[in-house]
């Protein structure tokens, strides 16, 4: 038996979460595997109403559990950041769920924007380290020019060689953000990206970052890549700044199989991968701790315009639990599910309106459990 915690979240999260696991609970049968779900209510209507966001006595009962199942977040109700910092990015930190995995597939049925690209060329995974880079939340915005500490702070950053250019006496106001890659953390997301090819036999891991400017940061990072890669001769290797990533996603994306980068650009190249495979509505990810608790979500966001119409494509989300149910060791559970959403997809008669069709956000989840049912 599992026991997994459900977050459904945001605008649409409750309604994509719903199918998620109907699909996970009618597989789950088919298998002769339990699941124990142990719902939490956390989100903005939460916060709204009690004033509190992710209480660490509730991460303290997730710590027994297998993995998360995430909806979405986000309400226009709560002014941006607190509720992705507050939540998503405190589960992130506290189970230390340093790898950040992204298939980017395209499914044969879903529309391609890349002239003459099929599903054979765009089949390929992103790793992105999740725990460090720009994200750890050192910085500050400085206002007042009278006040003594601010301006001490602002001759510290002079003398660090922080270049910034303004006048120490006179300039209003200063922000600045701190990025920080440690050896160890680019270690193992580097090793778990190589032994992602191995284990999917893909003969590529391409690094993707700014070396070419940031030289410090990401020069210990390819550092680090470079050792790596010496305990795998027979995976090639490129290092491609992420400017050329971007250009390279578009033009020839059939030449990436895994890449792997720091957590900034993962963050911006992750989501033209998901254009590419078809749009947000097939983007499923993973926040991977692979010796600890795992949580697995859609990528989009919880899209408050829609919410409560069911009209939003819950494909995602389905494939997101597939992934944690592969992560869990159940792996042709996983697969059935992943084949039933391909058929439906294939298909293309039950359709939500994001891929033009007029289809329901649980007509496409039942269709999907319709295929798997009989599948075996």
């Amino acid at each position: 038996m599992y026991n997994l915690a459900l977050i459904p979240g945001d605008g649409i999260g409750p309604e994509i979460i719903r199918e998620g696991k109907k699909v996970i609970d009618f597989a789950s049968k088919l298998f002769n595997i339990d699941i124990n779900w142990i719902e939490y209510p956390f989100g903005a209507e939460y916060y709204l109403k009690t004033g509190e966001l992710l209480p660490d006595s509730a991460l303290k009962e997730i710590e027994d559990m297998d993995a998360i199942y995430f909806g979405a977040i986000g309400d226009p109700r709560v002014k941006p950041g607190i509720l992705e910092k507050e939540i998503l990015l405190k589960i992130r930190f506290y189970f230390d769920q340093y790898i950040n995995l992204r298939p980017i597939r395209l499914y044969q049925g879903v529309f391609c924007p890349l002239k003459d690209k099929k599903p054979e060329d765009i089949n390929f995974y992103v790793v992105r380290e999740n725990t460090e880079d720009f994200y750890i939340g050192i910085g500050g915005w400085f206002k007042n020019k009278t006040n003594q500490d601010d301006l001490e702070i602002k001759r510290k950053l002079y003398r660090t060689k922080i270049q910034v250019n303004f006048s120490l006496e006179q300039e209003e106001e200063l922000a600045y953000q701190i990025g920080l890659i440690s050896k160890p953390g680019a270690q193992r997301v580097i090793k778990y990206a190589f032994e992602l090819a191995k284990k999917k036999n893909m003969e590529r891991v391409i690094s993707v970052d700014k070396a070419n400017v940031l030289t410090d940061v990401y020069g210990l990072w390819r550092e680090v890549f470079k050792n790596i890669s010496a305990q795998y001769p027979d995976i090639k290797t490129e290092f491609i700044f992420v400017d050329a990533a971007t250009m390279y996603f578009i033009q020839k994306p059939e030449w990436f199989k895994v890449v792997v980068t720091p957590n900034m650009f993962g963050d911006i190249i992750t989501d033209l991968g998901a254009i590419i495979q078809g749009g947000l509505g097939v983007a499923a990810g993973g926040n991977i701790n692979p010796e600890g608790i795992s949580m697995f979500e859609p990528i989009h966001g919880s899209a408050p315009d829609i919410a409560g119409k069911n009209m939003a494509n819950p494909v995602a989300t389905i494939l997101a639990g597939a992934m944690m149910l592969d992560f869990l060791g159940e792996n042709e559970m996983a697969l059935s599910i992943e084949r039933a959403v391909e058929k439906v997809l294939k298909e293309g008669k039950i359709k939500s309106p994001d891929f033009g069709g007029k289809a329901t956000t649980m007509e496409v989840g039942e269709e999907i459990i319709k295929k798997l049912k009989h599948s075996l």
